[in-house]
């Protein structure tokens, strides 16, 4: 039983450090765009960047790993319908958090350059601040949909 408390300790920390970390860092980035300031908005995307490979990428790669034990450790079939919802879930994330993660970098070094050169941030930032913004809607929603099927277990 003590393998199982760790493993539940585990996965439902990761999956709270990938929920976390989503909100807190689409909250302060888009306050950040909000203002519109580019010296915020520079400081803002670094710290960003940062924490998505800090905490997030650390948490993506142990959900999996944990979620597969606790499975084994409880004895539930990796084939359970709330199972494989959940990892079709995870994929629909994962599908919408990598290209914003390459989204995040490029924006992070467009409002650093121009924070460098003194410039306004280029029309291309507004771009890519628009389509993060949308990748962030289906990632956020996932998140919420594998936390109710990791609740109820249907």
């Amino acid at each position: 039983m003590e393998a199982y408390f760790l493993l539940k300790i585990f996965h439902l920390l990761g999956a709270c450090i990938l929920f976390g970390t989503g909100l807190g860092i689409a909250f302060f980035m888009w306050m950040a765009n909000r203002s519109a300031e580019v010296a915020a908005i520079a400081a803002t995307a670094r710290t960003v960047v940062i924490a998505d490979t800090v905490f997030t990428a650390v948490a993506v790669v142990a959900q999996p790993l944990t979620g597969t034990a606790l499975a084994n450790v409880m004895g539930v079939s990796l084939w359970s319908p709330w199972i494989v919802a959940s990892l079709a879930l995870y994929l629909m994330i994962g599908a919408c958090w990598l290209p914003v993660v390459v989204i995040q970098i490029r924006m992070r070094d467009l409002a650093v350059a121009a924070l460098d050169a003194g410039k306004p941030l280029p029309a291309q930032y507004n771009r890519l601040s628009r389509a993060w913004f949308i990748l962030g809607w289906p990632a956020f929603a996932g998140v919420i949909a594998i936390f109710g099927l990791m609740i109820v277990k249907p």
